[in-house]
Parts: C-alpha cells; structure tokens; sequence
C-alpha cells in the first residue's frame, strides 16, 4: 500500500505558526535531463551516467515489491538504479534503529513527526544527514515550504530534513445532522449544548427504529478523538498560561478539565462509549459508521469512503454537520493549526561528496512532491499521468477523477508508490480541493464545508513548534500517559474530577515544571491572542 500520511495527525506533535504555505503556484516537474532552477545543465557524461539510489521508508499494511512496471518507470526517467527498502509501521522503529547502529545509512530515510524532537535530532546532531539549506532555492517544491515549517526542523540553526506535506487542518467534531433534525435540536455552539445532544441520542431514538440502540460520542481509548472546539480544550496545545505568565500544556489546563468534566457525565448517562478505554481506533470508527453513534470527527483529506458507504447501507438518508470552534473563556474563538507537515525525508551526508548523484536525488524528490490543479489531474498531463503509472494501468478516470486501481500499490503498478515523499506540496491548503477526489454526495457535501469553514476561522499557532526540551524529550511520553491515564479514571468516577487541582500538582513534580520551563525559556510571543492567524 502506499504511505497513508495519518490525520492522528491529529497526534502531531508540532503545531505551525501560520494559516497558508505561501501563495507560488508550482510549475511541473523536471525531467532528470533538465537543468535545475539556479543551476546548469549536466554535461552528456553526467546525465548519462546511472547512480545506485537508496532509501529505507514506513508503509502502513504490505510494502509493494521489489520489482514492478513503477519501479522501471523510475529507473528509466531519473537514469538510476532505484533500491528502496520499505518496512512495515509496526516493525519500523526497530529496523531504523539498526541502520542507524549500522552506520550505513541509505541516501534516502523517511521518518515519522513523531521522530523529529529524538531520532532526527540526536543523529543530526551527529553529523548523520546534509544540511538542506543550501539546496532549497534551487528546487521548485522546496520553495513553497513556509520559513516556519523550515524553522520546525532545525536543529543547531541547520536544516537537516525535507518536510513531507500535510494541510494544516486538523480533524473537526462531525454530528449526524439527520438525527439532530429528527429530535427537533439545533446544531451545537458549545459543551453544554453538546452534551444535551449527546444525551438525546441516547435516550430520544434519532434513528427512528422504536429501539433503544444509538448513543452520543464514539470515543476510543486514550480519550480519541479529543473532541477539541478549540486551543483552550486541546490537550497538546500551549493555550492556557499559569500565574507567572508561562505556557502550560493543554492537558493539565481549565479547557480540558472541562471537556473530562462532559466525558464523566455522558459516561454516567450511558451516552458515549461503553468501553472506550480499550477500544482500538478502527473499532471506533465502526460505532459511528455502523449507526450506532451519533458524534464523531472528519476531516478534508483522509476519510474513508468505504466507511461512508457502509454507513449509508444502513441508514441511506444520513446527513452530516461539521461544528465550527467554540467561544473559549477569553473570548477567543479558532481551531489549533496542524503543523503542516507530517513526517520527514533526510539525505545522507556522504551525498556532499556526490553533487552530481545528490542532484539526481533531489530531481526525484522535488518531482514527488510536485502538485497538479484539479484540471491537471487527467491523462492528458503526461507527468500525471507517468506518476500515477498511466490510465488503464494504475488509474482510471470516473466522473473526471482519477481513481487507483485495487492493486496500484499491491503490484507496484505506479511510481508515486516508491517516492520516500509521495505527496504534493500544495500552494495553499485550499488548493487540494479534497472534496472532489469523494465518490459519495454526502461524504463530499460534508467535506466540502469543513473545507469552507478552514478558509474563514483563525487558526492558533502552538508557541512550541520548534522548540525542544530535555525534560520532555526523556520523560514527556510517559508523563503523558500518567495524565490520560488518571484522567479516564475520573471519566470512569474511579477518581473525582475534584481531585483535578492535585493531578495537575502530581504531572509538575514528575518532571512537568521542568518541561514546562524549558520550553517558555524559547517562547517570545507571550500573549495567545496574538498567536491567532
């Protein structure tokens, strides 16, 4: 399969600092013939000579294979001999970790976000990977990057990793407009309002069938979706300050004290997920997807269509709404930004001795990531139409959208499978226009709007992004599951949410207060209101 850039995303650990990639629109992708913007053509010998390209990558589900029509494909156009290495997701981190102990390390590595604050920097600070900077102006795709998405990758003031693309929308509570119309109810402007409708679901027989089988949230374990209106209830953003003035993590804030205060309540009425505490993230989509649910998350870019289609076997009639971000407590109003990038290409420095084969290289990223219109997307763009491993072969056209074939990916039928970065980089978020690419009218409807609500809210910058600290870096992932633990307790009534106050005092002493200095040590912008773009 290929690489499935994931909204858990909706995890990211970074969070960006602007609305929109800047506004350049991207010229189509060069041949490894051509010469490159600000250089020189190669000579004949150059661009005849054949260069062993490498590269170890993730793939969630089968890698593709080892030989195939789109591997060919790459060999031919870019003049290499192409030899990636693709791991399962779940085997990853072990096989990355043995390369890396190895010192061989491919000219090519894809790492996950999640990588950037420890592996990225650790062996960057080694002197692993090329320094990228000199080489951004050079390459069409580079250019769009947005200085802060460089800067979130720095690391002692160099940049050592190509950002892969991802809009810097984030997922948005989605409600079964359906069921709120068959009750009589409005469409949520805030928790309370949220709840009232969750509980109705429950109790009320949205679905109409004279049963008592649909309830509210579709939730999962460790408490996902976070159902956030907004920075001041999301637990990864930097929102809510402490007396001396410093960020604090959104976690231990007002905002989500708030939210598990909901999430103890509909538990207690039975009007969110019975057993969510151990429900795994696929099992959650099926509680909305199979009627039984009534409030869950969408998102532009990664919704499944095949989930959507067995929904509407079931209850053909169901609408949808998208809930806009909600008023917070300041008076502010906008959604936390994703980070803009979701994981990251890195290029071995042994390439700086190799200008010619590191031109290649960056040949070949620079057209993986280059973006087509909506117009373009067809046979007719012959560049298009090669990365998608040609019509008839690794695509077809229905109602003027392209479509993969079952096996584009399983039998390696189109190049795109093989790029380490086998995503555009849009112009501007907007630009993907993702509701077209949905075969069902309810399903693109719904995308559609939330698409047009990103183009008129604010967005928050998290004032971390970028930023690193030691005590996170070797204690955050467990102290953060201390704090979620602990509050699925207080959903659960294991522990009184009055005991908030104290497990915000239990997260600072296990190394929250250090964390919690180290990262405002960096922050300059120390009013939230103005992180909102």
């Amino acid at each position: 399969m290929s690489k499935k850039r994931m909204i858990t995303m909706m995890m990211a650990a970074l969070l960006s600092v602007s609305l929109a990639a800047c506004g350049q629109s991207s010229p189509g992708p060069k041949s490894a013939e051509q010469p490159q913007e600000g250089g020189k053509a190669p000579t004949e010998g150059e661009a005849k000579q054949i260069y062993t390209v490498t590269a170890i990558d993730y793939r969630y589900g089968d890698p593709p294979p080892s030989s195939s029509s789109g591997l060919t494909m790459i060999n031919e156009r870019f003049n290499v001999k192409y030899e990636p290495t693709f791991v399962p997701n779940t085997a990853f981190d072990e096989k990355i970790n043995a390369t890396f102990a190895s010192g061989k390390i491919p000219d090519m590595i894809g790492l996950m976000t999640a990588d950037v604050k420890n592996r990225y920097n650790k062996f960057a600070k080694q002197g692993a990977f090329l320094d990228i900077e000199p080489y951004i102006q050079e390459y069409p795709t580079l250019k769009l990057v947005p200085d802060f998405i460089w800067d979130a990758v720095r690391v002692d003031g160099k940049i050592y990793a190509i950002p892969q693309y991802a809009p810097k929308y984030q997922v948005v509570t989605v409600i079964r407009k359906d069921w709120l119309d068959k009750l009589g109810l409005e469409v949520p402007t805030n928790y309370e309002q949220l709840k009232e409708v969750a509980i109705a679901f429950t109790n009320n027989d949205p679905d109409g069938n004279g049963k008592k089988d649909t309830y509210g949230l579709a939730i999962g374990q460790d408490i996902n979706p976070n159902f956030n209106q907004g920075p001041y209830w999301d637990p990864d953003a930097w929102y809510h300050q402490d007396e001396a003035g410093n960020y604090i993590p959104g976690m231990i804030g007002n905002g989500r004290k708030e939210f598990i205060t909901m999430l103890s309540e509909l538990y207690k009425a039975g009007a969110m997920t019975k057993d969510y505490a151990i429900l795994n993230w696929a099992d959650t989509n099926k509680e909305f997807y199979s009627g039984k649910a009534g409030i869950f998350i969408g998102t532009p870019r990664g919704m499944s269509q095949e989930y959507m289609d067995g929904l509407l076997a079931i209850h053909p009639d169901a609408q949808f709404v998208s809930l806009g971000p909600f008023k917070d407590a300041y008076g502010n109003q906008g959604l936390t930004s994703g980070a803009g990038f979701n994981g990251i290409t890195l290029l071995s420095a042994k390439l700086a001795s190799e200008p010619e084969k590191l031109k290649r290289i960056l040949t070949m990223i620079d057209f993986g990531r280059t973006f087509y219109p909506e117009d373009s997307r067809n046979e007719s763009n012959a560049d298009f139409d090669w990365w998608s491993g040609k019509i008839g072969v690794g695509y077809e056209m229905k109602d003027g959208v392209p479509v993969n074939k079952e096996n584009f990916a399983s039998d390696g039928l189109a190049p795109s499978t093989y790029f380490v970065d086998n995503t555009a980089w849009a112009p501007q978020d907007f630009d993907n226009d993702y509701s077209i690419t949905y075969q069902t009218k309810q399903l693109s409807d719904l995308v559609e709007s939330i698409e047009a609500m990103y183009k008129e809210i604010k967005l928050y910058a998290n004032p971390i992004t970028g930023l690193e600290s030691a005590t996170d870096n070797a204690k955050g992932a467990e102290l953060k599951k201390y704090v979620m633990d602990e509050q699925v307790k207080m959903i659960a009534g294991t522990r009184p949410v009055s005991e908030w106050d104290q497990l915000v005092q239990e997260y600072l002493s296990k190394g929250g207060a250090d964390i919690i200095a180290e990262y405002n040590a960096g922050i300059t912008e120390k009013d939230p209101k103005a992180l909102f773009k």
